[in-house]
């Protein structure tokens, strides 16, 4: 056996990356998963901002926005 190759035995290769780099990308799929954002789990609407992003994207007319927000007022008053 050469010295090199002794060493590269005692040091362990390129195994001793296998069990981190597993529990790298199991963290990473998580982050992935479980992410803030958009739509993500950790964000919340309220009735009245959901309503006005609909309207900002033009799923809605300014009569449908004003009357749905007219019934949403009611409801909390």
């Amino acid at each position: 056996m050469t010295m090199e190759l002794m060493a590269e035995w005692a040091w362990g290769g390129p195994w001793h990356l296998v069990f981190p780099l597993l529990w790298l990308g199991v963290i990473v799929a998580l982050l992935l998963v479980w992410r803030p954002g958009r739509r993500g789990r950790w964000q919340t609407h309220t009735a009245q901002e959901v309503l006005a992003e609909r309207y900002a994207r033009g799923e809605i007319t300014v009569e449908e926005y004003r009357q749905r927000l007219d019934v949403l007022k009611r409801k909390d008053g």
